[in-house]
């Protein structure tokens, strides 16, 4: 029988989008239950303004619900509906396309450090077509747990903590959603449970660390068997992201910024933007 914990890893590659912005990108390999229900990660991360500064400019999408999470950095987003809002380091936005939204994400610094991730979640077939809706989360807003040495910031979901439940700002979805930053300080270990029924994937992005005593594939997302009590361990300091969903298990079809569950509704959603009637 096998018990490894790590029953599955999707490594990151080296990507560019929007006007030249070069990222690490992580997508399904072998379709989409395995990722179910997230859908996409982006990593930015560079010292080098050449690397970012051209942004995203005005690009459309529909389907699904992006997280922008900015670790450092500034981040401008403004949408067809004038709405503009600013992400700086630790804060997020959490946004629903639904309908349609037509946006740019453009960086408000010329130099510096810049790292931030993006989080692509999948919306279930009957909210598709739902009114777009946003919620910026400032870093006050978004929970951080210290447990010893470790620290957890709750972006979404219910983080643990004896008897204790800590809850991050969003909330109310049907796949509901958990996305937590661990910052692993120090040998000793972090003990994490999840809520049953949940597939968790973890993304390493700095140090080395195992969970249950196998290693984890940095710049990868590791597939977790789900409800299994989890250990994180580092010899030093390790940074990483959890992801934990429900899966929809529902068809995925997806084409550049739009992400349906059938063909024709991609067909129907590119003529929407053609004409000019996306987010109508």
């Amino acid at each position: 029988m096998n018990t490894s914990v790590i029953t599955g890893r999707i490594p990151a590659r080296p990507a560019s989008d929007g006007a030249g912005v070069k990222i690490k990108r992580i997508t399904p390999t072998a379709g989409y239950a395995q990722f179910d229900p997230f859908l996409m990660l982006d990593e930015i991360r560079s010292d080098d303004s050449s690397d970012y500064a051209a942004g995203f400019p005005s690009h459309p999408h529909r389907g699904f619900e992006t997280v922008t999470y900015m670790r450092q950095g500034i981040l401008e987003h403004q949408d067809h509906m004038g709405n503009v809002g600013v992400i700086q380091s630790g804060g997020a936005q959490w946004m629903t396309a639904g309908k349609g939204v037509i946006h740019s994400e453009m960086p408000l610094q010329k130099e510096g450090a810049f790292h931030g991730f993006q989080l692509w979640l999948n919306l279930p077939a009957a909210e598709k077509m739902r009114p777009a809706e946003y919620h910026d989360l400032t870093p006050d807003t978004i929970p951080r747990v210290i447990v010893g040495s470790h620290v957890v910031a709750v972006l979404g979901g219910r983080f643990h903590l004896n008897d204790d439940v800590v809850t991050g700002p969003i909330g109310d979805r049907k796949t509901d959603p958990h996305l937590w930053d661990i910052e692993l300080n120090g040998d000793a270990p972090l003990q994490l449970q999840l809520d049953n029924g949940l597939q968790p994937l973890l993304f390493l992005y700095e140090g080395e660390a195992d969970v249950n005593g196998e290693q984890l594939l940095p710049s990868a997302l590791n597939q977790l068997r789900p409800d299994t009590a989890l250990q994180l361990t580092t010899k030093g300091r390790a940074r990483l992201l959890l992801l934990a969903g429900k899966p929809l298990r529902e068809p995925v079809v997806a084409y550049g910024p739009f992400v349906m569950n059938t063909r024709d509704q991609i067909e129907r959603a590119i003529q929407d933007y053609q004409l000019g009637t996306l987010t109508h």
